[in-house]
């Protein structure tokens, strides 16, 4: 070998070789273990999601039943402040409400709820009435919601004939507990007040018999 051949033989085997690329495969196992972990993420994050919702609209409705029991007790008061106003020879039945905003039975303004409340249940102005036998006076109101209540026991004692009902409708506030003669007409039901005697009270004592707020004065205006 040459002086020549030498010198290219070391050259050679000085070249630089170019680094080896080594390319890593990921197996569709692990592909599929990360897209199915993203589904289940996903699914997790809905069902959270629903169920917060879900919870917030039963303490929604939980507040509005309140508010409509308390609401209830304001026309329950306000019906018995107006029948134990009666005069000598009026109806101890109001026959609208707005009757019960301003007594027409007096000259002047004489009031015995301070506004026309909203049902908290269905939003609206509009209420279910119970009307009395002759269908000429108002005796109770009731909600027209026809959902079932979430609040089915633990009631005041006002109130304990609540308990296990169906439906909103049956939720009827009355200066009397409902009587077993009530049947809907329509929006409406039919129930029973007694009578005014010739003293302008009720013949059966409509006050003493829902305690002593019967005796509650009717709320004069300022």
């Amino acid at each position: 070998m040459t002086a020549y051949h030498s010198v290219i033989a070391k050259l050679n085997s000085m070249r630089v070789r170019p680094p080896v690329r080594i390319r890593r495969r990921h197996s569709g196992h692990a592909q599929g273990f990360a897209y199915l972990s993203l589904l289940i993420l996903i699914a997790i994050i809905g069902i959270a999601a629903a169920a917060t919702l879900q919870l917030g609209s039963v303490m929604q409705r939980r507040a509005a039943e309140e508010e409509l029991l308390d609401i209830g007790t304001e026309f329950r008061r306000a019906l018995i402040s107006y029948s134990s106003a009666t005069p000598v020879g009026q109806s101890n039945a109001p026959a609208t409400l707005e009757a019960l905003l301003k007594d027409p039975r007096y000259p002047n303004i004489r009031r015995h709820l301070r506004k026309l409340y909203f049902d908290p249940i269905t939003g609206n102005q509009e209420w279910g009435l119970v009307m009395s036998p002759d269908g000429k006076g108002i005796i109770g109101i009731h909600s027209l919601s026809t959902a079932q209540p979430i609040k089915i026991g633990n009631f005041e004692p006002a109130f304990m004939n609540f308990a296990d009902k169906t439906s909103y409708t049956d939720w009827v506030f009355t200066p009397l507990s409902p009587v077993s003669t009530l049947a809907p007409v329509g929006s409406a039901r039919i129930g029973g007040i007694p009578p005014v005697n010739n003293n302008g009270n009720s013949a059966n004592n409509v006050g003493n018999s829902v305690g002593n707020s019967a005796t509650t004065p009717p709320v004069q205006s300022p």
